[in-house]
């Protein structure tokens, strides 16, 4: 069992070493896009399956209370889109379990704002049609992939795939990815905060 935990461990620290020698422009790239949108007023919406949609809830609330505690700085407007039992559950009965993210792009999205559209294969069907609406209405679609992007990859504005084809590896890559666009939101946004406290 040691040996196993071991592997683990170096494995998901050989994906990050790739992350950072393949993947760094790409996360910087869609960092400075999502700030861009809120720098115009915008919103991001985020959408994923599973461990995806824990994801999605879990960047979503980063952006809104904040991600370090020693900033106290104001909320920044982000709504993950697998949190309403209500509207997941009508959805999948009513329209198709395919659609319900995309119905709740339709709802709450707006031109300017964006969608960050998580799936581990890059081929998760209700996220795809999502994206799909979010470009109808003129948003930005920034993915978190992993398995070479698939089906969504195309419909993104920018990407990070991250160079994996292990589910647990690409999730744990995502979630780093998303606390390294909260910091870069909170320093744009907020740059008063922490000039004072780098000065």
């Amino acid at each position: 069992m040691r040996q196993r935990i071991a592997e683990a461990i170096q494995e998901s620290i050989a994906v990050k070493q790739r992350l950072l020698a393949e993947c760094a422009e790409d996360i910087q790239r869609c960092g400075a896009l999502l700030i861009e949108v809120y720098r115009r007023g915008g919103k991001a919406l985020l959408c994923g399956n599973g461990g995806s949609a824990a994801d999605s809830q879990h960047i979503a609330a980063e952006l809104v209370v904040r991600l370090r505690g020693q900033y106290p700085r104001g909320a920044i407007p982000a709504l993950a889109l697998t949190v309403d039992t209500s509207i997941l559950t009508a959805g999948g009965n009513d329209i198709g379990f395919e659609n319900i993210f995309a119905r709740q792009v339709e709802a709450y999205g707006r031109a300017g704002d964006a969608l960050i559209a998580i799936s581990t294969s890059g081929n998760s069907e209700n996220v795809l049609r999502a994206a799909e609406q979010a470009q109808r209405q003129q948003m930005l679609v920034i993915g978190l992939l992993g398995c070479g992007g698939g089906r969504i990859l195309p419909r993104c504005t920018a990407a990070v795939v991250v160079p994996s084809s292990v589910t647990a590896r690409i999730q744990e890559a995502h979630i780093l990815i998303g606390h390294i666009w909260c910091e870069m939101l909170e320093e744009a946004l907020f740059p008063e905060l922490f000039s004072v406290r780098s000065g």
